[in-house]
């Protein structure tokens, strides 16, 4: 299925493994600005879930029994990381850290690659987060190889990350036989906005989400019609200095929308 859809020429699963040298090769190889971004998302991400952590605890009541929960981490959690029309080192962080958090034992990345190339910062976000094993592979094929495990890839508990509508689909059909964070469709995002602020960074937030796929829907609220103007002026300077101009321009004109309340 990785040859016929991701259009790949492999003989075994084995050649889809990412060596862990490439991952701390790829670290040391992004530049100071883009290793400074990822160790400051780490951190902030890292504190936040450090406090989400729910302790084991056991008291008595008062006729002598002893009452308690203990809180145990998965074993094995799969990660899927978008690969396809962009690159999203984000959802590593996201994904990979609360893991490690939580204690999880063996964190393993799938993400498709484009003829065997991951993108450097991907790489670089796995090795700062602490992913164990990474393997090319993308799809409902992925999903499937996680869910059921192979000869290569382990089977996990759990299955989280995002993906396409395919991804989504088979993420779905196994949920039961394994884990699953949830079944998500495009990506939205609702800005409500008093009236002030940077206009740019309003544009900057509506973008992130239109860069996902042309069927992203961007939406902002706000009761200043002179910003809702600013923020308009900003997408149009903004958007021609975007890598995925075409597609934010797509889903912003087709899903898009600055609503004046």
């Amino acid at each position: 299925y990785t040859n016929k859809f991701d259009k790949l020429n492999i003989s075994s699963v084995d050649s889809l493994k990412v060596s862990s040298d490439l991952l701390e090769n790829a670290f040391s190889n992004i530049n100071a600005e883009q290793k400074k971004a990822l160790e400051i998302a780490t951190s902030r991400i890292r504190i936040f879930h450090e406090k989400q952590k729910i302790d084991p605890f056991q008291y008595f009541d008062e006729y002598g029994s002893k009452i308690s929960m203990q809180v145990l981490p998965i074993q094995k959690v799969g990660i899927y990381v978008p690969g396809g029309k962009a690159a999203y080192p984000s959802s590593v962080l996201m994904n990979a850290i609360p893991a490690r958090v939580a204690g999880v034992k063996e964190i393993i990345m799938v993400v498709p690659s484009s003829d065997h190339e991951i993108d450097k910062m991907v790489l670089a976000a796995a090795f700062i987060s602490g992913v164990d094993k990474i393997f090319k592979i993308g799809g409902a094929q992925a999903i499937a190889a996680l869910a059921y495990g192979t000869n290569t890839i382990p089977k996990v508990d759990k299955i989280v990350g995002p993906g396409n509508a395919y991804v989504a689909e088979a993420k779905r059909q196994v949920f039961g036989d394994v884990g699953i964070d949830m079944v998500a469709g495009p990506s939205e995002i609702l800005i409500i906005s008093d009236g002030t602020g940077n206009p740019d960074w309003v544009a900057l937030d509506l973008f992130s989400q239109a860069e996902h796929d042309e069927l992203a829907q961007s939406i902002l609220l706000c009761p200043s019609k002179s910003f809702i103007d600013l923020v308009h002026a900003s997408i149009s300077k903004l958007l021609p200095e975007m890598s995925r101009e075409k597609i934010i321009k797509k889903s912003l004109g087709v899903r898009g929308a600055l609503i004046h309340v």
